[in-house]
């Protein structure tokens, strides 16, 4: 069993009596899980397979948030406020199976288990603790060094296999354009840094990348 950071305050057993009335789902490569806007009614804990958090910006572009994968949860934020809508879109970046786990069941553990409250602070504090520095490297950091780093974060998070995104979705994350994206990846290519395929990229020299990355 994985060890999601919203049941590790959790004995073993409650971890799997909590399991055991979650429902499975499994969502194909692509799908969105949910939407922008929707209700906010349950927590998603990842099995297998990774998603994409994405937002619309006010001019009407995409911007990938963040990439997460197995041991992540997602959904949090929503249930957290009975009134909350989803405050971005999900999408299934690959075959991806799920715990869900509804709001009445998050309540009668933070209820049960006092620590779960701070775990879900320190969740909310991390994603604030990205976004504010996605903002400054946006703001300070050159393009190239920003897809750089995307691509270092994303080698880490896909454990150094190749990394199935796509020019766009990297251009989101970078806050870029996939030109953009584009370029560096060609000069990434040329300095031996990474190989580029359709709709993957393999880091080949972590070191010629984080000389990129800054």
């Amino acid at each position: 069993m994985l060890d999601w950071p919203l049941l590790a305050p959790l004995p073993e057993p409650q971890r799997r009596d909590v399991l055991r009335v979650c429902r499975r789902r499994r969502f194909a490569r692509r799908e969105v899980i949910f939407h922008e806007g929707d209700p906010g009614d349950c927590v998603h804990l990842v099995e297998r397979g990774r998603v994409a958090v994405r937002v619309t910006t006010p001019l009407g572009d995409v911007a990938t948030l963040t990439v997460l994968g197995p041991g992540d949860t997602f959904g949090e934020l929503s249930v957290l406020d009975a009134e909350a809508v989803r405050s971005a879109t999900v999408v299934a970046l690959e075959h991806t199976e799920t715990w869900v786990l509804h709001s009445d069941q998050v309540h009668r553990l933070r209820a049960a288990y006092p620590a779960v409250d701070d775990l879900l602070l320190g969740l909310v504090s991390g994603y604030v603790r990205r976004l504010t520095d996605h903002l400054l490297e946006a703001l300070y950091l050159a393009a190239d060094i920003r897809v750089a780093r995307r691509i270092r974060a994303l080698d880490i998070a896909y454990g150094g296999g190749a990394i199935k995104l796509t020019q766009d979705d990297l251009a989101g994350l970078a806050g870029t354009s996939r030109a953009t994206v584009n370029r560096v990846l060609g000069e990434l290519v040329e300095a031996g840094a990474v190989r580029v395929s359709r709709g993957r990229v393999s880091v080949t020299d972590r070191t010629a990348l984080g000389r990129a990355a800054g």
